[in-house]
């Protein structure tokens, strides 16, 4: 197929992008409902509350690079164009996770605690999901885990942040990371869906559909794991 094809819904041709976008749909509006979600994105959560979810940002956060790095190993040579782009994405992210333990610090978490805990079994879940998807699986499939994380960055970050600072009287250097990645993530989706749209094979298109349902499913979990007062 083609890396464009007919939407028989619409009757019109779209890209693979617009495609994974549909396909999605169902599985992304049901993780947008997530209550943990919604009352983040209006401040309505405690401190106790955000530095959970910080906590949980780490764990999953931390393996962004050896997830970028283990998708390049394994990509085959005639991919050689996406794994020029993997080198672009970690020289990005490289290093993050330091941001949200600073984060967790000025919220007067001590972060060491952290470096070496254990994550939620949800957390722990979604990030085996992923590394199981690389060696076991189609590799490319990684893509449909960065669309729904960097998605939900440009839809929720900047705006949750500037919501959980007003209602809890934070400091901008405690939403360093939230902040940081919804207007970072803008530009990544543009070079995302030019990347997406460059893919040939329905084998890898379909492994990026599938990757992108699960991970809505399973990174709703995680903030599910995240305790309300």
């Amino acid at each position: 197929m083609p890396s464009a094809y007919i939407d028989s819904q619409r009757n019109h041709v779209s890209t693979f992008f617009e495609r994974l976008q549909a396909e999605t749909r169902e599985a992304r509006e049901r993780f947008l409902t997530t209550e943990q979600l919604l009352r983040g994105s209006r401040g309505d959560i405690s401190l106790a509350s955000y530095r959970a979810y910080l906590v949980q940002a780490y764990h999953h956060v931390k393996h962004t690079v050896p997830l970028l790095m283990a998708c390049g190993s394994r990509l085959p040579a005639e991919k050689e164009w996406l794994r020029e782009a993997i080198v672009e994405y970690i020289e990005e992210e490289n290093g993050h996770q330091e941001w949200i333990l600073d984060d967790l610090r000025t919220c007067g978490e001590d972060p060491e605690q952290h470096r070496y805990g254990m994550p939620n079994p949800e957390t722990e879940l979604m990030v085996a999901y992923a590394y199981d998807c690389i060696q076991r699986g189609n590799p490319v499939a990684f893509f449909g885990m960065v669309l729904v994380l960097e998605g939900t960055s440009i839809q929720l970050a900047t705006h949750a942040a500037k919501a959980i600072r007003n209602s809890l009287k934070l400091p901008a250097t405690a939403c360093r990371y939230l902040s940081s990645h919804g207007s970072l993530d803008i530009g990544h989706m543009e070079f995302f869906t030019s990347l997406m749209n460059r893919l040939q094979s329905e084998a890898d298109k379909q492994a990026v559909i599938h990757m992108a349902n699960m991970m809505y499913r399973l990174y709703g979990d995680v903030f599910r794991s995240i305790p309300l007062d």
